[in-house]
C-alpha cells in the first residue's frame, strides 16, 4: 500500500479537517498541496485559530509539512497596554509558568524571555499567551538550561521512544552536545517524526532539538 497521497486529494482532506475542526471559525483559509506540503493562506481572527488551523493540517494523513501563511484580522484592535497587562496575568495564574519568564508586547505581538528548567514550562508559557485576544504573534525566547549530562539526556530520549507507541525507535538516531539534541533517520509518516520530536523536547535539560527525520513514504 503506498502511502503517497496526490496533491487533490491531500488538499480535500486538509480542508474538510479545517471545517471539521470548532477551533477553526474563518471561512477565509485557502488551501494548496504540492508533494506532500500544504500551505494555508488567508485570514483568521485569532492566533489561536492560526495555530490550530496548523495543527489540523499536520495530522491528516499524508501530509509531510505546513507552510502557514495565514494572516491575523483582528475584529477590533488592543492597545498593547491591556494585551501586556492580560499575558502577564495569564502567565502568574498559569501553574507550569515560573516567574523567571518575563513579555513585553508591541503591536500585538508578544515576545516571552528568560529561562527555566524543562521545555513544557516554556510551552505552557507560550500557550498562555496565545489565547490572550489582540495577539497577533508570538516570538519565544525563553531558554531551556540544562543540568544533566549530554549522556544522560540521550539515553532517557531513546528510552521514551522504545516506550513509544507511535514511532519505530530502530528508524531514528539520537546524538547530543550539551542541551542540544539531534535526530536523524527515516521514517514512513509525519507523526512519527513528530512524535519522535516531542520525546526529545519531553527529556530534561533539553535546550534545542534539531529534527533531521527525513519523512519518505515506503510502498508495501
Amino acid at each position: 500500500m503506498s502511502t503517497t497521497v496526490i496533491s487533490s486529494e491531500l488538499q480535500e482532506r486538509v480542508t474538510n479537517e479545517l471545517v471539521w475542526d470548532p477551533q477553526v471559525t474563518s471561512s477565509n483559509i485557502g488551501v494548496t498541496s504540492h508533494e506532500g506540503v500544504v500551505t494555508l493562506s488567508g485570514f483568521v481572527n485569532s492566533y489561536s485559530e492560526r495555530m490550530a488551523a496548523e495543527e489540523a493540517a499536520l495530522r491528516v494523513f499524508g501530509t509531510r509539512g505546513v507552510a502557514n501563511e495565514l494572516v491575523v484580522r483582528l475584529a477590533g484592535e488592543r492597545i498593547d497596554p491591556d494585551v501586556a497587562k492580560d499575558a502577564v496575568h495569564a502567565l502568574s495564574f498559569n501553574l507550569s509558568v515560573p516567574r523567571t519568564i518575563k513579555v513585553t508586547v508591541r503591536n500585538g505581538h508578544v515576545t516571552l524571555e528568560g529561562s527555566c528548567e524543562w521545555n513544557f514550562q516554556r510551552r505552557a508559557a507560550e500557550n498562555a499567551v496565545s489565547q490572550i485576544a489582540g495577539v497577533k504573534g508570538v516570538t519565544n525566547f525563553v531558554v531551556v538550561k540544562p543540568h544533566l549530562s549530554a549522556g544522560v539526556v540521550r539515553d532517557k530520549i531513546e528510552a521514551a521512544l522504545r516506550r513509544s507507541a507511535i514511532v519505530d525507535s530502530k528508524n531514528i538516531r539520537v546524538t547530543t552536545s550539551g542541551g542540544k539534541v539531534i535526530l536523524s533517520g527515516r521514517v514512513p509518516f509525519y507523526s512519527e517524526r513528530r512524535e519522535a520530536e516531542r520525546a526529545a523536547w519531553a527529556a530534561p535539560g533539553v535546550t534545542d532539538v534539531v529534527n533531521d527525520v527525513i519523512v519518505a513514504p515506503t510502498t508495501l
